[in-house]
């Protein structure tokens, strides 16, 4: 059976966590088909937005324990200057989508269950939903990029605090530090976090939504807001001569729903990647 359900319905992709019996918790195949269901979405002009969640009473109980205290133990012949944790390689793998990814947090989200999440644009949580950083419980400490990522989401003091600790909380608690933008009813999370995505899906244009989302995330760490400044001048340039914006200045004009003639897969702009260019 497969570890992820890969669902594609009207531009909305619904992948979800599927070991229910292990409360979805993380394991090298649940690893490998996520990964290649995001690349896979990231290809596909007909996937519009992404949402990310759990089957049965879990989002993702973190990493399967089911090795014991051998878990996290890795060959002791490797070089560890080259070890690559799979966590963080996933959290990279959303990091560099070019589709807009949203969390369903819908149970229990703990350890990478929930720094998993950090990369995505927008979490929104269940009020059953409980979520920990819990490395330190467990003798271990964060991983898939979560140290990055939290400290710039919710800051240092309230990421310092759930990760020295590594107390479960509340989901409450998480829409209070900043970490979820919702706390819903169960029965609505799917319905609200699938409303965002048709948002989305409605009214935006693909290539946009692609640039925006990547200026959001890499002027994260820029030390000036002069660098902002030059990608945003250039989106400007290239963004005001194409199809796009010409749809949607006539649709608001006309007063009907936009649609947008370009795609991510052939009308990036020629600076895209731009941050992998000397100079920015």
């Amino acid at each position: 059976m497969s570890t992820v359900l890969y669902d594609l319905a009207d531009g909305i992709l619904t992948l979800t966590l599927n070991r229910p019996d292990r409360l979805n918790a993380y394991n090298a195949q649940l690893h490998d088909e996520l990964i290649a269901a995001l690349r896979r979405a990231d290809t596909d002009d007909a996937v519009r937005a992404i949402v990310v969640t759990g089957s049965g009473r879990g989002f993702c109980a973190g990493a399967d324990l089911g090795a014991a205290g051998d878990t996290f133990r890795r060959d002791g012949n490797a070089n560890p200057s080259t070890y690559r944790d799979g966590g963080g390689m996933l959290s990279l793998e959303i990091f560099r989508l070019r589709k807009p990814i949203l969390a369903a947090i819908n149970g229990p989200a703990v350890g990478v269950g929930i720094t998993m999440t950090l990369p995505m644009d927008i979490r929104v949580a269940s009020s059953a939903a409980k979520m920990g950083f819990v490395f330190t419980r467990r003798g271990m400490v964060p991983e898939a990029c979560s140290s990055f990522f939290l400290p710039r989401i919710v800051g240092i003091s309230r990421a310092s605090e759930w990760v020295l600790t590594g107390r479960v909380f509340s989901a409450q608690e998480a829409l209070e530090g900043g970490l979820v933008s919702r706390v819903v009813p169960p029965e609505e999370l799917l319905p609200t976090v699938h409303g965002i995505a048709r948002e989305i899906r409605d009214n935006t244009s693909p290539v946009s939504v692609a640039l925006s989302r990547q200026m959001l995330w890499r002027q994260l760490g820029s030390s000036s807001p002069m660098r902002g400044h030059r990608i945003e001048s250039l989106g400007i340039y290239h963004r005001g001569r194409s199809r796009d914006v010409v749809e949607g200045v006539e649709s608001f004009l006309e007063k009907r729903p936009p649609r947008f003639p370009e795609r991510v897969s052939t009308d990036m702009p020629d600076y895209f990647p731009w941050w992998e260019e000397e100079g920015f």
